[in-house]
């Protein structure tokens, strides 16, 4: 999957680069990481006016990140954590077929990244009935479905469609001055792979373990998930999921990361720029066992 390194202008690869940034480093113990990106497309310090709303929704990760960082982090797939394909008729207002189609694009990537072909497919089309129920009509149509069905065994072009999805219909929605919902259905994606990442996670007897780190480290995306709703404060579907959010920031707030500075440092003869940081995490096995019942409570809120 092709990202292009224009900050604020394509949209993808800021999600892909916060995603790395704040997934990739370590969780309870000291950790390093290494993100590449070509210097010469690197036009503007990613961490540079953060507080504007624009870019701080671009810096959360996308459905197709959460899936990623499920399976980058060595977690197995389990169909029976996907949100049901028979809540679809459930969701009738704008606010919650918003957040179901960030789930179920969650959970088609989910899929998509353990070679579940068909289940990917109907988990589009779950998608579709969202977003034509939100009016739009033209991010998933039907010949989206269809260069699915055709490239079902092209993982490449299965992760590209999938990104290509869930840019357009929150473009669409940004672009329609319905920001709110765009955001709203970011955080339902994020929300959906909290969950499937804390239920894969086990009886975290081993609370340095891979999966449990990168859970520990969305406390970062966390911020700027609270940054994006004061954004849209007077909304009041945002006012409904802020109450959630607020809940599950009394848990990370427990959680004390620190990271280093972020060093660029560049191959004279390769031009690629590799940022280095290495972050540390203290979390306890009780501390993460309420942040996993409190992910399951607001993701059960959500999928209601």
């Amino acid at each position: 999957m092709l990202l292009k390194l224009k900050l604020f202008v394509s949209a993808p690869i800021i999600i892909g680069v916060a995603f790395c940034l704040t997934s990739c480093s370590g969780g309870s113990k000291n950790n390093s990481t290494e993100i590449s990106v070509d210097s010469t497309e690197l036009e503007r310090d990613i961490f540079t006016d953060i507080s504007h709303a624009k870019q701080i929704f671009y810096s959360l990760p996308s459905p197709l990140e959460s899936a990623l960082m499920i399976k980058s982090a060595g977690a197995n797939y389990s169909e029976k954590l996907l949100n049901p394909l028979s809540n679809v008729t459930k969701y009738t207002t704008n606010r919650s077929m918003a957040i179901s189609m960030g789930i179920y694009i969650t959970d088609l990537s989910y899929a998509s990244l353990f070679d579940q072909a068909q289940t990917t497919i109907k988990y589009m089309e779950a998608s579709k009935k969202m977003a034509d129920g939100l009016g739009i009509t033209d991010a998933i149509n039907k010949s989206t479905i269809d260069r699915l069905e055709e490239n079902i065994n092209n993982r490449d072009i299965i992760l590209d469609i999938i990104s290509e999805t869930f840019m357009s219909t929150t473009a669409f929605l940004k672009e329609n001055d319905r920001q709110p919902l765009a955001t709203i259905s970011l955080i339902g994606g994020w929300i959906e792979g909290l969950y499937i990442a804390t239920q894969l996670s086990g009886d975290v007897a081993e609370i340095d373990s891979k999966i449990v780190s990168r859970i520990v480290d969305q406390k970062l995306s966390l911020e700027m998930v609270i940054k994006l709703m004061e954004s849209n404060k007077d909304n009041a579907d945002i006012q409904n999921v802020s109450i959630q959010i607020n809940e599950l920031k009394k848990v990370y707030d427990k959680i004390t990361i620190k990271s280093s500075k972020i060093q660029p440092v560049v191959d004279e003869k390769t031009k690629v720029t590799t940022l280095k940081s290495t972050s540390s995490s203290d979390v306890t096995s009780e501390v993460f066992n309420e942040l996993k019942e409190t992910v399951k409570t607001i993701r059960n809120n959500f999928t209601l």
